[in-house]
């Protein structure tokens, strides 16, 4: 049996960040997140690139424009919707994971949904770091790890 293991190290991988600015304060604390985590992993400022688009929707046009541009070993999409009074929640919702599955599956890029969906901003507050961890940190996690999957099963 082969086990193909991915570090969880920046190695010298450009990873892109993909920011919805609607509900900018939790999204704001998620990207804050992901910078530190990018850090603290040993990864290199000038290897992130972080773009910014007014809402959740936009995330997969633009994480797919990063993805197929081939400086990118990830693509992390940072948002936060919360529900409303509409069922435009909803549509928003079912979209950008449509979306941003869509950039994974099309691009073979490492695209990762880090977009909050809440019934509240309470619970949005709670994921973005003050008492269940942060959508953000673990965006890049999950970035960081992906990068270095594809990596090790290109050189096999």
């Amino acid at each position: 049996m082969q086990e193909v293991l991915a570090k969880l190290t920046p190695g010298d991988h450009r990873i892109a960040i993909v920011c919805g600015r609607f509900n900018e304060f939790i999204v704001g604390q998620m990207l804050a997140a992901a910078r530190d985590t990018w850090r603290m992993l040993g990864g290199d400022d000038d290897h992130l690139t972080v773009c910014h688009v007014p809402g959740s929707f936009e995330l997969p046009v633009t994480a797919k424009k990063l993805a197929e541009s081939g400086d990118f070993a990830a693509v992390v999409c940072l948002g936060c919707v919360i529900r409303g009074e509409t069922k435009h929640y909803d549509a928003v919702v079912e979209q950008t994971a449509k979306g941003v599955k869509d950039v994974n599956v099309q691009t073979g890029v490492p695209c990762i949904f880090g977009v909050l969906t809440c019934d509240n901003l309470e619970q949005a507050i709670h994921r973005a770091g003050a008492k269940l961890g942060n959508q953000g940190r673990s965006a890049m996690l999950a970035a960081a790890e992906m990068a270095n999957l594809m990596q090790a099963l290109d050189q096999r």
